[in-house]
């Protein structure tokens, strides 16, 4: 809490005092400067809640707000009922005949890895009612009712990719697909929307997404469990130097480094055919993950696409994120999330003041378009990508957008 209340401090004084706030947005482009200011509000309410939350029940054993906060997790269920009946972890150790470092192993990782006996113990000590029923909910109801509707042409298509790509080994049924969907599906939930430009649909069905997130997901869970990513939605020092990196021929790899260092991963995972799908920004525990297939191999559909969805993690980090954005890029948006995100990432790869100011806006010449990028220190195949956007004259610079040049750099792991 003694972080949460120094957090929210530090935003109070930025949104108040631009003298607070300028290393926080320094290098960032006017136009984003809004609806960063937007998610720092965003970040501050929820931050009083959650501590008001904490101290409610710390201090008047009040637990329902910070319960309710904790969802259905198990683990935190146990963390809220300790502090709601006024333990410390040494308080509970003690009682429980453990080291006090024991418990914060246990809190540290949501009890995750406490034997079922050792958490009703704990459950008992505690208050907490152990409950076991069965429902007809369909994220759970039962291994083998999982992908019932799904066509046997989908089943094989999924399959198919999957040994392919090295999800499953070559002798991998439909047993193994239907257990790979459900565990996932239980353990991180149905991926509800796809937001598809123009339209905003229901896809918690799609079995075609549900598997390919369920990969990107256990990808991602490898990763969080190898290197205890933190991001820090407050640090945005960072986002000039990440489009600085598209001038490197190997700038997406060093993208995905630089993303690591400041708590994102990045997960490259070719679609399944039919998917039909750009990048993902979701989250894993309060980890952001960024999913991308590089359906579109070009250089400029890469960095676009992976602003995007950067703007998603920092943007949406508590208004969307945990629900998750799955997008397709064809379309402008209408959808106001995706708008944002869609400025943002134009903007950060190309300011709107140096680009309404500047000669290669109408220029027919390469020569022009590609001083223009090299005196903004970014990849010319952006500049080219924009230019046909707005003209919306896709015939033109085809040779200059760094086609076939960004799926390579990641083949190695597939």
């Amino acid at each position: 809490m003694r972080e949460a209340k120094s957090k929210i401090s530090a935003l109070a004084d930025a949104l108040s005092s631009e003298r607070a706030l300028e290393p926080i947005i320094a290098g960032l482009p006017p136009e984003v400067v809004v609806p960063v200011m937007r998610a720092m509000r965003a970040e501050r309410q929820e931050l009083i809640a959650a501590v008001i939350a904490y101290e409610s029940a710390k201090d008047e054993g009040n637990h329902h707000d910070l319960h309710a906060r904790a969802g259905t997790d198990p683990g935190l269920t146990l963390i809220v009922a300790r502090i709601a009946k006024g333990l410390s972890q040494r308080d509970l150790a003690w009682r429980l005949g453990l080291k006090e470092q024991q418990v914060q192993r246990y809190e540290s990782d949501r009890y995750s890895t406490i034997s079922l006996k050792n958490y009703g113990k704990i459950a008992a000590l505690l208050g907490v009612q152990l409950k076991a029923s069965i429902t007809e909910l369909k994220d759970l109801r039962g291994l083998g009712r999982m992908i019932e509707n799904v066509s046997k042409a989908d089943i094989k298509k999924i399959l198919k990719h999957g040994r392919e790509k090295g999800w499953f080994p070559e002798d991998a049924d439909e047993g193994v697909l239907r257990q790979f969907i459900a565990e996932n599906r239980i353990t991180f939930g149905s991926p509800s929307l796809l937001r598809t430009g123009l339209n905003v649909k229901d896809h918690s069905e799609d079995i075609l997404l549900h598997a390919w997130r369920a990969r990107v997901a256990s990808r991602a869970q490898q990763i969080i469990g190898e290197t205890g990513p933190r991001f820090d939605p407050l640090d945005l020092t960072w986002l000039p130097s990440l489009v600085k990196l598209s001038a490197f021929r190997d700038g997406p790899v060093r993208a995905r480094e630089l993303l690591l260092q400041h708590g994102i991963i990045l997960i490259i995972e070719p679609q399944i055919a039919g998917l039909a799908i750009d990048g993902a920004a979701f989250l894993e525990g309060d980890t952001p993950v960024i999913g991308m297939t590089i359906r579109k191999d070009t250089v400029d559909n890469f960095w676009f696409t992976l602003l995007h969805e950067t703007a998603h993690t920092i943007l949406h980090y508590r208004t969307g994120l945990a629900t998750g954005f799955f997008d397709q890029s064809e379309a402008a948006s209408i959808d106001e999330q995706e708008a944002e995100a869609d400025a943002f990432a134009s903007s950060m790869l190309i300011p709107e003041e140096m680009w309404r100011k500047s000669p290669a806006r109408i220029s027919r010449s390469p020569e022009v378009l590609e001083k223009f990028a090299n005196d903004l220190g970014i990849n010319p195949a952006i500049v080219f990508g924009r230019i046909r956007k707005e003209r919306n004259d896709f015939s033109i610079f085809s040779q200059k957008i760094g086609t076939n040049s960004v799926r390579k750099q990641f083949l190695s792991e597939a």
